[in-house]
């Protein structure tokens, strides 16, 4: 096993960490790039919101794929062809003429990322000590948020200063250099044992997960959370390159440094779930996104910044806490709840921009609280009836 403070540990998290930050700048390149994007094709924000949907949205179907085909082949071999697809995809994306081609190659890209996100953890599970293995998991959910935070500032600022093909390709060039130092560092499996479970059984085990109301109302709340989150982030970035803002696309990127936020909440809510109960957590930390997108009604740049940051405060507080709920109370077959608890997560971010654009679209930020206000009031019954059923007995999938 990989101890703490030995030259593996250093090697193998810095390359896992550095995959990770890859992966996460790919993903989400394009959001800052919409409302540019969207002059450009000459399409309703709608429209354009397939340019990211259909990157989560496959991303969030291919994760338990990935998954099983990574207890057969391997972890490390779907990670180094998920790090070597992404730089492949993104030069596909160059020549592309269409909103079509380029929503299908975007699509291609979360078949791409998926793999990396379906088996990066397993595999530190595998192949780390306990006590190395906290930290590693620390440094690779850091590294997510910072590739998240540091690919929209990328597509943001290179986006407008050198039109979006450009922007993809330096991304493309960056993805297989860091691609290669990840294959070089990264060292091969030395504890996996391959499983050949047939696909009925890996089917029972969704199955009986989804038949769990203590679990499957706690991946629904992730979902719902994340929708929200995302979402509201991208109808702020439409809202501040129109008037009365009229922000340069450059400029308004820069409110995705308000995620850091939800890093300091996301430690914070180990702490809460230690003291309190967990899903009272996800409640305030509801409380918190909403008072931040109600906030945003006034017309102020001030007053965004501190919505933003109270939503990114509240939603990586009960993303956290979700998550962990999940892993908690799956008492067997627990990777596959967790990628079920993603599935709901990414599915979730896919589909909410279309109801939260929409209303951008038809009654601006007032229309977009009106429809958040809805989804946030759906989240706070799943959180009530998660209270009702945490005594339930948890059946154990075969």
């Amino acid at each position: 096993m990989i101890e703490i403070n030995t030259l593996a540990y250093k090697k193998t998290s810095f390359a896992l960490a550095l995959g990770s930050f890859i992966v996460f700048c790919n993903l989400y390149l394009f959001q800052p790039m919409l409302p540019l994007m969207a002059k450009e094709f000459a399409v309703s924000a709608t429209q354009i919101n397939w340019v990211l949907a259909a990157t989560t949205l496959m991303l969030a179907v291919c994760l338990i794929p990935w998954a099983i085909a990574s207890e057969i082949a391997g972890r490390r071999l779907i990670m180094v062809i998920s790090l070597l697809l992404m730089p492949i995809v993104g030069i596909v994306m160059v020549f592309t003429q269409n909103l079509l081609s380029l929503t299908l190659a975007r699509a291609v890209m979360g078949v791409s990322v998926a793999g990396y996100v379906a088996v990066a953890v397993a595999y530190m599970a595998e192949e780390f000590s306990p006590t190395a293995l906290m930290l590693a998991v620390g440094s690779y959910i850091s590294a997510n948020s910072l590739g998240g935070i540091a690919g929209r500032l990328y597509g943001g600022i290179f986006g407008e200063q050198l039109g979006w093909h450009w922007a993809v390709f330096g991304m493309a060039v960056m993805s297989l250099i860091g691609a290669i130092v990840v294959i070089k560092l990264l060292p091969p499996q030395q504890h996996f044992v391959r499983h050949n479970h047939q696909l009925h059984v890996h089917g029972r085990q969704l199955i009986a997960h989804l038949k769990q109301p203590i679990l499957w109302l706690a991946m629904l709340i992730g979902g719902i959370n994340f929708a929200l989150f995302i979402n509201l982030y991208s109808v702020t970035g439409f809202r501040l390159v129109a008037a009365p803002f009229n922000l340069p696309l450059s400029w308004a990127s820069l409110i995705f440094v308000c995620y850091l936020s939800g890093t300091i909440t996301s430690r914070l809510s180990g702490r809460w779930a230690s003291k309190f109960n967990p899903i009272s957590g996800m409640i305030l930390g509801g409380i918190l996104s909403l008072v931040g997108m109600w906030l945003g009604l006034v017309e102020s740049r001030i007053t965004i910044l501190i919505s933003l940051l109270l939503l990114s405060s509240g939603a990586f507080f009960t993303h956290s806490l979700a998550y962990a709920w999940v892993s908690h109370h799956a008492k067997v077959a627990k990777a596959t709840a967790t990628a079920l608890y993603l599935v709901h997560y990414y599915v979730g971010g896919s589909l909410g921009g279309f109801l939260l654009i929409y209303c951008w679209q038809h009654g601006g930020w007032s229309m977009v609280v009106t429809g958040g206000t809805v989804l946030y009031s759906l989240m706070f019954i799943l959180c009530g009836y998660l209270m009702k059923t945490k005594q339930q007995p948890v059946l154990q999938p075969q």
